[in-house]
C-alpha cells in the first residue's frame, strides 16, 4: 500500500528520475496510481502501483524500455 509522503527510492531511472534517489509520493488518486515528485517545484509523473512493481511508464510508443521502477521504503 502507499500513502502520500511515503518515500520511494529508484531503482532503474532515466531522464527524469536517478537511480540511488529518494522521491516522495504525492496525491493519491487510486489503489492503483499515483504521484510521484520529481523534487523540482512540486512537478510529478503519475506511477503505477500493480503486480510488476511500482513504475512510471514514459512514452509507450517507443522500442525502448523508459520506464523508472522505485521500492518502497519502510
Amino acid at each position: 500500500m502507499i500513502n502520500t509522503d511515503d518515500k520511494l527510492i529508484c531503482i532503474k531511472g532515466n531522464a527524469f528520475y536517478s537511480k540511488g534517489e529518494i522521491y516522495t509520493v504525492g496525491r493519491i488518486v487510486n489503489n492503483k496510481y499515483f504521484q510521484v515528485l520529481t523534487g523540482n517545484n512540486n512537478d510529478h509523473w503519475y506511477a503505477t502501483l500493480d503486480d510488476e512493481g511500482i513504475y512510471i511508464s514514459f512514452d509507450s510508443m517507443s522500442p525502448k524500455d523508459n520506464k523508472a521502477w522505485f521500492d518502497k521504503i519502510a
